[in-house]
């Protein structure tokens, strides 16, 4: 799949919406727990029609990044410096419906690497709780997640958002988190990554 440019869709079109509602629904059934998820998501779309915006203090949409090294078997996570947890690259639509773009450019500003190839629709979507911080009240981030690979030989950089970057094997992964979603996540990735990266 080519990499979606700014200027397939015009950011903030009136349309931004259906559109994330088309590319929630393309989602390929990976878990019943995305499953479910993705069915929270069209619900809160249609109960909050800003919801591609942080200014819905309810929730909000976000596009994510499973971000593996060539070979398909490692996935770059990042330990997030306000959360102060294991995670992969993403973040806020911001108006931009078109959610995989929105999760290639997170995982292009949070990573530092280039060249980031996307693959097929989203393959997992998550519903999470964001505590209260600062003026920001306790929210919702419903988000939408992608299969990105990274070049042969990538440097990653981190960027004001992280403490640290590190690719790691689904089994390492379990001595940094417990977090369901994000070892839901590369299990998911790392198994669909077999077949879309052809290895």
């Amino acid at each position: 799949m080519r990499n979606p440019k700014r200027t397939d869709i015009e950011f903030g079109n009136p349309q931004s919406l259906t559109i994330a509602q088309s590319e929630i629904k393309s989602v390929l059934s990976t878990s019943q727990a995305s499953d479910i998820a993705r069915k929270k998501i069209l619900d809160f779309i249609q109960d909050h029609p800003d919801a591609l915006h942080r200014s819905c203090v309810a929730g909000h949409l976000t596009g994510s990044a499973a971000v593996l090294d060539h070979t398909g078997e490692r996935i770059l996570v990042m330990l997030h410096k306000k959360l102060q947890i294991w995670l992969q690259p993403g973040g806020h639509a911001d108006g931009d419906g078109l959610l995989s773009r929105v999760a290639l450019r997170e995982a292009v500003e949070e990573t530092g690497i280039q060249e980031l190839e996307l693959f097929g629709p989203g393959i997992d979507c998550d519903v999470h709780v964001i505590p209260a911080r600062g003026t920001d009240p306790e929210h919702l981030h419903l988000d939408t997640r992608y299969l990105i690979r990274a070049p042969e030989g990538s440097k990653f950089r981190k960027n004001h958002e992280s403490i640290e970057l590190r690719w790691v094997t689904q089994k390492e992964l379990l001595s940094l988190t417990e977090e369901e979603s994000t070892l839901r996540l590369a299990k998911v990735s790392i198994r669909m990554a077999k077949k879309c990266f052809l290895i």
